[in-house]
């Protein structure tokens, strides 16, 4: 075989395999089904869920705009979590519970109206409660004990 020289291997096309094809050139061109990792959570379908039913229920009853960040919140923990805060639809009605477990930081970012009905006292009642769950290794019930705790100190949505 001379330098530069190809070898050809003849291949039928009924051996060919799903997705190859041989080229004009005579070569074997192959097309591979491209399958993203599946994306990594620290909660299971159930747990999301759980997560799910306790936020929509939160909201629902209290009138307030309740979300969860988890994840770092840089190096400032409060500054990151009022900039999430402030992100919502209406900061004004929103109530945001970030959670760093790197860090171990839990903030709860409250806004104008929603502080009116959330005092300090209830968010840091509902802080020992997930510190609790959360030293158990319970990061949903935590969550969603403090999304409980919160909702019945917030009460009813009042009537306009």
């Amino acid at each position: 075989m001379a330098s530069g020289e190809l070898t050809q291997t003849a291949v039928a096309e009924k051996d060919l395999a799903f997705g190859e094809a041989i080229t004009n050139s005579g070569r074997l061109s192959a097309a591979k089904m491209y399958e993203p990792a599946a994306p990594t959570s620290p909660f299971t379908v159930q747990q999301l869920a759980r997560l799910d039913e306790a936020l929509t229920f939160a909201t629902r009853e209290t009138g307030l705009d309740f979300s969860i960040y988890l994840g770092d919140l840089g190096e400032d923990t409060r500054a990151g979590a009022e900039a999430l805060h402030a992100a919502t639809e209406n900061p004004s009605n929103a109530v945001l519970i970030g959670v760093s477990p790197a860090q171990r930081v839990i903030e709860i970012v409250t806004g104008e109206r929603s502080h009116a009905r959330l005092p300090d006292r209830g968010a840091n009642l509902a802080v020992a409660s997930m510190v609790a769950s959360f030293k158990e290794g319970d990061l949903t019930g935590g969550l969603v004990n403090a999304l409980r705790m919160l909702s019945d100190q917030a009460g009813p949505a009042p009537k306009h």
